[in-house]
């Protein structure tokens, strides 16, 4: 885009807050925001710096979005920036999106927070405060009724689940409500996120006086945090807090910056002591003033998801007054100090920034010592079964070292009892899938396995077969070993790199457990042709013995053991197994 091809777009740009993109064809080069769009945009025609220009050379098109609030706009800006990875923009490599709340387009919608919304959802947000945006959530349920589980547990049920006698669910799968009173009380929480907030906190504040009046004191306390923060959630970011004279939380932030690449060091202070460290490396294309730029990118997409300390102390101020007024107004301190200790603690963050961490990056030291690339995407795979009986697998997702769940997937197995087969049949369900480009997922860098040698031989098996060059190791769980194409390895407890693998594959067999489980309980088995048998003590049963062989194994005095079962139940089990 040329200067009069900028100004031209910039004149039909609305004079309100938002964010504007700027494309090259589908690829998105840039994203900004502004409190005016009117006035922002039409600066890119004369640009002040080689980065800049060099971005506005490439663009072919712009796009804006519309916010309500200032606020908005900076947060929908972070949120952009982690999804789209725009070239041009200063990114956090290890950074989250905000969270949103998404009610599902479904003839009986669910209410859920989410980083990835479904494309069909009514979507609110983004918020700053995860825990505000749950609390709300509950109270909602509370409140409505809505549901909160997934279509998998929503269909084909009988009775009601946990949530209806919790009363965090009206249980329209099972008719206990209709689905045109359902979709009324849907329509009163839509109006509580669309700014209507006396939609729920009308009905907790009398739900709260009613405790009072009762006596039930705890109760009644309960609901007033809880009002607190459905009153507290539209204003989320626009009202001050009271000046803090504790500060006992303190960050201290100080950054460097070499080539296309920067590091931020971060110093974490409790009542005076320095109780954590941490680094952070991000992508720092050019830009005229680059640490005050970095700074202003590491502060909004760090603290995206985690709680704000009392106050921050910075190297340098950052370059957006934006972001300091969003931190003035959650109550944070900011300060760049010039001597006494306040400033030694920032030179002694500076000094981490520049001579790097003391202990090294964990993708980095993986990719080290395997010898390969640097895996920002692993997948770890496990399998799952009851004596061969329900065998699932789990395919879960870790990318710049934290869980992407939007990604994980699962698959319903052969039932035998042989865990090589069954993880090269997963793995060769995987390599065909990216192989034939029926997987929307990209593909990773690397496969970590559940298991040991011989687990890893039937995956490599799998991956030879199809032809999908992607390396794969395996961890096994009893000594940790590290089993490799070339050998078994045993690395220190503390590296960093062993303990970015544990977390996958902890990840990976807890998501296969809880699928295999689920199935486990939804299976229809002869458990339910015993009398005194129902729903959960068939449940409890099997989660105790694993599978019906072993219920009809065990002894009577074992039966009893489990909750729910009575001497006659026992031996009527006895009897009919």
């Amino acid at each position: 885009m040329d200067a009069s091809a900028v100004r031209e777009r910039a004149a039909d740009l609305p004079r309100e807050p938002g964010v504007y993109q700027f494309l090259d064809g589908d690829t998105v080069l840039y994203v900004g925001k502004a409190v005016d769009l009117r006035d922002r945009v039409p600066s890119y025609a004369d640009p002040r710096s080689a980065r800049v220009s060099r971005m506005v050379d490439r663009a072919d098109a712009l796009d804006f979005a519309v916010t309500d609030t200032e606020t908005q706009a900076l947060l929908l800006e972070a949120n952009l920036i982690k999804r789209l990875n725009p070239r041009f923009n200063v990114r956090l490599k290890d950074d989250k999106s905000y969270p949103l709340v998404q009610i599902t387009d479904h003839p009986v919608p669910r209410i859920e927070a989410t980083r990835d919304p479904d494309e069909a959802a009514t979507v609110f947000g983004p918020f700053t405060d995860k825990g505000r945006v749950d609390t709300v959530i509950k109270a909602i349920r509370e409140t409505y009724g809505l549901r909160g589980c997934s279509d998998h547990k929503y269909q084909g049920r009988e009775r009601p689940c946990l949530d209806y006698e919790m009363g965090l669910c009206s249980a329209p799968c099972t008719g206990e409500i209709d689905e045109a009173s359902y979709r009324e009380d849907v329509a009163s929480a839509v109006r509580f996120f669309e700014g209507e907030t006396g939609a729920l906190a009308d009905p907790l504040r009398r739900e709260m006086e009613a405790a009072a009046r009762a006596r039930e004191f705890e109760r009644a306390a309960n609901l007033r945090d809880r009002l607190d923060a459905v009153e507290a959630f539209h204003g989320e970011g626009e009202d001050a807090v009271s000046d803090r004279s504790d500060e006992r939380a303190v960050d201290v932030l100080g950054a460097a910056v070499e080539g296309d690449s920067a590091v931020v060091a971060r110093l974490h202070s409790e009542r005076g002591q320095l109780v954590d460290r941490s680094r952070h490396s991000l992508d720092a294309p050019d830009a005229e003033d680059r640490v005050a730029e970095v700074l202003s990118a590491f502060l909004v997409q760090y603290y995206a998801e985690r709680e704000l300390p009392d106050a921050i102390l910075l190297s340098e101020r950052p370059a957006d007054d934006d972001v300091l007024a969003w931190l003035e107004a959650e109550g944070v301190a900011v300060r760049v100090p010039g001597a006494g200790r306040e400033a030694k603690l920032v030179d002694l963050a500076l000094k981490n920034a520049r001579s790097g961490p003391t202990r090294r990056d964990e993708l980095s030291a993986l990719a080290d010592v395997l010898g390969i690339d640097r895996p920002e995407r692993i997948e770890g795979f496990d399998v799952s079964h009851a004596q061969g009986k329900q065998v699932v697998g789990s395919d879960v997702c870790f990318v710049g070292g934290s869980a992407e769940k939007a990604d994980y997937r699962r698959k319903k197995l052969t039932d035998r009892n042989d865990d090589y087969a069954n993880m090269r049949e997963l793995v060769k369900w995987r390599a065909e899938r990216a192989v034939d480009g029926r997987d929307d997922r990209p593909d990773p860098d690397l496969l970590l396995i559940d298991g040991g040698d011989g687990q890893l031989g039937a995956a490599r098996d799998a991956l030879a077969e199809v032809g999908w060059d992607v390396p794969a190791v395996a961890l096994a769980k009893e000594e940790e070993l590290v089993i490799t194409a070339d050998g078994v390895h045993r690395w220190e407890d503390d590296a960093p790199h062993l303990h970015l693998l544990q977390r996958v594959r902890d990840e990976a067999h807890r998501f296969a457990v809880q699928y295999h489980q689920t199935l486990r309980d939804d299976v229809s088995t002869v458990l339910d042709e015993v009398p005194g048998v129902g729903h959960e003590t068939r449940r409890r049963l099997l989660r105790r013995f694993g599978s019906v062989e072993n219920v009809r194994a065990a002894g009577e005095d074992d039966l009893l053991d489990v909750p729910g079962v009575g001497e006659k139940t026992a031996r009527a089990l006895k009897a009919r197994l």
